[in-house]
């Protein structure tokens, strides 16, 4: 996987998730729920955990995205998307693990795990800003 590659993936699966909110609020809409039932920056007391977890995990996503796809793209622009491929293709697997973790649930192991593959992402960024240093 190239770091141009793995910058879709990532960008994909974020868009994945947002689809999955989309479809769990439009069945509760098609349900009878009204349509304003998810006020900005809260989510109601009767939304399923996972849809919960489905939300966090995009947030992380929109969090890491921004980081991720300025690093690939100065690689680009600075022809050195070879020197981060695979640190690149490691970021895009240490977010999935991550959401996974999320959508897995909320106990100790899930949450530890969670933090190992998100220090696992920081590290990568770390490394392949490092290597675009002049």
């Amino acid at each position: 996987m190239t770091a141009i590659q793995a910058l879709l993936a990532f960008t994909g699966w974020t868009l994945a998730l947002v689809m999955g909110i989309l479809l769990y609020r439009g069945l509760r809409i098609l349900q009878g729920r009204p349509i304003t039932h998810w006020p900005r920056g809260a989510m109601p007391d009767d939304d399923i955990a996972l849809a919960r977890r489905i939300a966090d995990a995009h947030a992380n996503c929109l969090e890491n995205l921004p980081i991720f796809a300025v690093l690939v793209l100065v690689a680009a622009t600075q022809g050195k998307l070879a020197s981060i491929d695979v640190l690149a293709a490691c970021v895009f697997y240490c977010r999935v693990a991550q959401s996974l973790m999320h959508l897995w649930g909320t106990g100790s192991l899930q949450v530890h795990l969670r933090a190992i593959f998100w220090a696992g992402q920081l590290a990568l960024f770390v490394m392949m800003f490092l290597r675009l240093l002049p």
